[in-house]
């Protein structure tokens, strides 16, 4: 089978946003032995995305449409599709009481196109979109198959992986299951984890090795297909044991949306531990990421955001001798920045961010240079320094991951 992938969205084609989707599905057709030959992006122009579909017929078998599935004027992709085919868009009743059901309980103004996103052309397999309200779908015509995703990574990746893999499978005659397992990894970058991987990933047949990357992130996917489940883990946990022996000390967790705080805050929960935090440079990101997870509550009561000095003095206790004598990017700040917040809210564990997110340096340390500290309930405190010479946001979530990242392997090893 030959395929091509279309990204639909004139954002795509001005720069403002980068195309991850063409990357991804390409990597996960390879996977599946399906070739292909061309990758086009779309902007928002009825004419030309039908002019691209009709190329893409002459050229393959299958066409992957990603983006354009939203409520705005501009989201088009499904209505040229059903144009060009000459069929009707019908609604999914289970998306469509899905969106009217947000909508009643939201206090969010409803845009006035919204139920679109619960249209599909007739005919075609609908994918659910567990993670979002645009359905994807699938349909066969005319010799031609057509699989369309929304655009968002967060919803196309999760549809693809669940819905849209399984049924190309079946497309192509795949007579044994195929299954995935994803690793997360935080620490390293997806070249480095593919150079220290390169071996495996020169030699793969079944399973495969395909790498993508979130901000400040990477994810493995490894896939193996095989005649029964039992066959399918043996391999999985074969390929994962090589993977974790070379790459380990940088993993995280797994599962498509799974994501360092919830695996922290679930670590937390199940060692009855509490936490609080003192933020400096993250100026309380780590906070909110702990609050975004559901049931934090019960680990998390509160913190601080010590930006200034003096207020690192006042809310955690940090000596005015340790700032005059050591700096504020220093390990003696970080330390006593976790300490006395620990003392304060008498938690279990305390963590603390202090450093330069830049633009400019700080006390003779360049941007991106910060020092994260770790009090113990035994009564030591662990600090360490990093360097990340990036933007000043990417800093800032860099150190916040890193600082979940001390968290887990603190909680993995005790």
């Amino acid at each position: 089978m030959k395929a091509e992938i279309i990204t639909v969205g004139t954002e795509i084609l001005l720069g403002e946003i980068i195309d991850t989707s063409g990357p991804f599905v390409g990597k996960q057709l390879a996977n599946l032995g399906i070739d292909v030959y061309y990758k086009d992006t779309v902007g928002d122009n009825f004419k030309r995305l039908d002019d691209a579909i009709s190329l893409a017929e002459k050229r393959g078998d299958l066409i992957i449409l990603t983006g354009g599935l939203g409520p705005t004027e501009d989201d088009i992709t499904k209505q040229v599709l059903a144009k060009h085919l000459g069929l009707e868009l019908v609604d999914d009743q289970v998306a469509l009481t899905k969106i009217n059901d947000f909508y009643a309980k939201s206090r969010t103004n409803r845009p006035g196109n919204e139920l679109i996103m619960a249209q599909y052309v007739s005919g075609a397999t609908v994918l659910p979109n567990d993670n979002g309200f645009a359905v994807g779908m699938f349909l066969k015509f005319n010799s031609k198959s057509y699989l369309v995703l929304p655009g968002p990574p967060s919803e196309m990746q999760p549809m693809f992986n669940k819905y849209g893999l399984p049924l190309l499978g079946k497309e192509i005659g795949q007579q044994s299951l195929i299954e995935s397992r994803v690793l997360h990894f935080i620490g390293i970058g997806e070249t480095n984890l593919e150079d220290q991987l390169k071996e495996l990933i020169s030699k793969q047949t079944n399973p495969t090795l395909a790498t993508y990357v979130k901000q400040n992130e990477v994810t493995l996917r490894i896939t193996a297909n095989g005649k029964d489940q039992e066959e399918i883990k043996r391999l999985l946990d074969q390929e994962e044991r090589q993977v974790q022996k070379i790459v380990g000390k940088y993993f995280y967790g797994y599962g498509e949306e799974n994501s360092i705080e919830q695996v922290v805050v679930n670590l937390l929960k199940q060692n009855k531990l509490t936490i609080t935090a003192a933020e400096s440079l993250t100026s309380g990101m780590f906070q909110s990421k702990i609050g975004s997870v559901s049931g934090a509550s019960e680990v998390f009561s509160g913190g601080f955001v010590t930006y200034a000095a003096s207020t690192k003095e006042k809310l955690v206790a940090v000596a005015k001798e340790t700032i005059q004598n050591s700096g504020v990017v220093s390990a003696a700040t970080a330390a006593e920045m976790a300490a006395g917040a620990l003392k304060a809210l008498e938690t279990d564990l305390a963590v603390s961010f202090t450093g330069v997110a830049g633009p400019s340096s700080l006390e003779g340390h360049p941007a991106g240079y910060f020092w994260i500290g770790m009090a113990l309930p035994d009564g030591n405190v662990i600090t360490q320094d990093f360097n990340f010479p990036k933007s000043r946001n990417d800093v800032r979530d860099y150190a916040v991951k890193m600082g979940f990242k001390m968290i887990y392997d603190y909680l993995e090893n005790n």
